[in-house]
């Protein structure tokens, strides 16, 4: 949503202020346009992958549907994890084996779909629980390994963002292609007389105007709000690390929850009082 604001308003900027002296129909050169574009596809797929491509192409769309990974998710994961803690507490690491081999059918797990529609964070817990569970880890070695694992999956989540602030970082270079291509046509028109040399010189620098617009005005920003998606996706796998590692140090569920609330980002944080409460009502459901 702010994204599209954002491209509003940089339009509105460009081409408004430009329109007070100028005309519009002088920026459409439509040749110009596909040049552009074509050569900043083919740096794009050139530059890449089928492995980065795909990433790439699929994390675009979370620049309009966001990272999800709000308050209320949240609340949700530290109290899911409290019923999870509090029921080994009470009846030993063996009583949670059916919520981990199956979460979906999980009377624990079950309850909060929004944390079971992300493969990975189920994954990432699972797996860990159910190395808890053998009992062949210690703490120190546990935790190794989860920074190890966090470390990997954000390499591989920044690489989106890294892509695309290339292709942003490209296209004025490509601008400057496309104009230089127009240059050299004016140049084998100088017979021609001034009024047309003129249209067509101005035609030529659209390229430089249009590579510079695009490359900050429009991928730079996807750029930065795939990076700022990726550090607030990394945040929830800190949580229930800490969390975890909490428990195996053998702190209360309601200290261990207090660990991964602390983590949390300012503005995604639940209080004290507030998680405590959320908890205290949901024991009962």
């Amino acid at each position: 949503m702010f994204l599209i604001i954002g491209y509003v308003v940089i339009l509105a900027a460009a081409l408004g202020t430009y329109s007070v002296h100028g005309s519009l129909a002088s920026l459409w050169v439509p040749m110009e346009y596909i040049a552009i574009v074509g050569l900043t596809i083919g740096g794009f797929i050139a530059g890449n992958g089928p492995k980065a491509i795909k990433a790439t192409v699929g994390a675009l769309p979370k620049v309009f549907k966001g990272s999800g990974k709000n308050k209320a998710l949240y609340v949700d994961v530290l109290a899911m994890m409290f019923e999870i803690l509090a029921k080994v507490r009470k009846e030993g690491l063996m009583s949670i084996e059916n919520d981990i081999e199956n979460p979906e059918s999980s009377a624990i797990l079950s309850k909060y779909p929004n944390f079971l529609h992300d493969h990975h964070a189920v994954e990432f817990l699972t797996d860990y629980l159910r190395m808890m569970v053998g009992g062949n880890l210690n703490a120190f070695e546990l935790e190794n390994l989860m920074d190890v694992e966090i470390e990997t999956h954000h390499h591989e989540a920044h690489q989106a963002p890294h892509i695309v602030a290339k292709v942003g970082d490209a296209t004025p270079a490509f601008g400057i292609v496309v104009a230089v291509m127009g240059v050299v046509n004016v140049m084998g028109s100088v017979g021609e007389p001034p009024a047309v040399l003129g249209k067509m010189i101005g035609g030529a620098l659209v390229g430089t105007f249009l590579g510079i617009l695009i490359a900050y005005g429009f991928v730079a920003p996807v750029a930065s709000q795939l990076e700022q998606i990726v550090e607030e996706d990394g945040k929830l796998y800190q949580c229930m690390k800490v969390v975890l590692l909490a428990s195996m140090n053998g702190y209360a569920p309601q200290v261990a929850v207090e660990f991964g609330r602390k983590v949390l980002y300012s503005g995604d944080r639940p209080g004290f009082k507030e998680l405590e409460e959320e908890i205290k009502s949901r024991k009962g459901k």
